[in-house]
């Protein structure tokens, strides 16, 4: 064990396993967009079953009064009983993390019950790493007892977070595709709308266009188009367009056309404002983009570029400043 401990803790050790992690991280980076294959019909079909799902659930609300419909596909058995065990629904559940895996693009109820595995597991995990590399291994050994036990909870700490921040970055990368693609899918809709197609086939077909550009966009419009279909309140399918997707735009329109059903006011006119609006802000967010990029490459410049252009401009006045001296 001290000869492992040794080897592991040499400087020449660690560097040549950071080069190596650096290296494939480097290839797997460039390498995963070539070999990546599209997985938009299995999306697609996924999201298909859906309107299956709300049927049996509508039927069952139906035929249960005041019953709740028990809507689990393809559950993970160990992973549902260790959370009705340590009763993790009650403990780590709020009002907003079903909404949370929603926007994400998690719907089915083993995705929850996996969430709550991991917020429970990970931490425990996290602290046992965090035990062997500094008490084990002897990392840290220099400092005080206090500091590497607050260290260690703190990584412990981490562990329980670390299924909501990635969640978090499921979320973030979902919002954006749909954003990017909402002001288009608006004007397809409008021209729908215009040419007299009804809102349901409107969404659908715009669900069919926009696969390719944006699926998560293209997975909300069919979970619409089949909520429209089989829910009593046309209304809760279009707040459950909002809640899924937690964006502004969206709940902008999702209100435009709740008001349209409800008062009987043009819809054309609302969804022709409502695409300017987001094609506006999508041009707002580049200019940003655009005029932070300086300020963020200072920084990068100065530690990467100004060093290799100073010695190459000055490295051969000093090979012959050494040469004569």
């Amino acid at each position: 064990m001290s000869d492992l401990a040794a080897k592991l803790t040499d400087p020449s050790t660690l560097l040549a396993v950071v080069v190596a992690i650096a290296v494939f991280a480097t290839f797997y980076t460039i390498a995963m967009p070539l070999l990546e294959r599209g997985d938009l019909n299995k999306r697609m079909k996924a999201v298909s079953t859906e309107r299956e799902q709300i049927r049996a659930r509508e039927r069952a609300r139906l035929n249960a009064e005041g019953g709740k419909a028990s809507l689990r596909n393809h559950n993970n058995r160990n992973v549902r009983q260790i959370v009705e065990r340590f009763n993790l629904r009650n403990a780590l559940v709020d009002a907003n993390t079903v909404n949370r895996l929603r926007a994400a693009g998690l719907r089915s109820e083993n995705a929850l019950n996996m969430f709550l595995v991991a917020r429970f597991l990970l931490p425990f995990l996290f602290l046992a790493v965090a035990i062997v590399v500094v008490f084990v291994l002897g990392y840290f050994a220099a400092k005080p007892l206090p500091i590497r036990l607050l260290g260690v909870i703190g990584f412990a700490y981490l562990g329980f977070y670390t299924p909501n921040i990635y969640i978090s970055n499921l979320v973030t990368k979902r919002q954006k595709s749909i954003k990017r693609a909402w002001p288009d899918a608006l004007d397809l809709m409008l021209i729908c709308v215009e040419s007299g197609i009804s809102i349901e086939a409107g969404m659908h077909r715009v669900s069919e266009e926009m696969a390719e550009q944006s699926p998560a966009l293209a997975e909300e419009m069919v979970l619409t188009t089949a909520e429209l279909s089989f829910l009593q309140d046309r209304r809760t399918a279009f707040d459950n367009l909002a809640a899924r997707t937690q964006i502004e735009l969206v709940k902008s329109v999702t209100q435009a056309l709740i008001q349209a059903e409800r008062y009987g006011t043009p819809l054309s006119q609302a969804l022709r404002v409502m695409a300017q609006e987001g094609r506006d802000e999508r041009m707002n967010e580049a200019e940003k983009k655009a005029a932070a990029l300086p300020p963020k490459l200072t920084v990068p410049m100065i530690v990467f570029f100004l060093p290799v252009l100073m010695a190459v401009i000055l490295g051969p006045a000093i090979i012959q400043a050494m040469d004569k001296f």
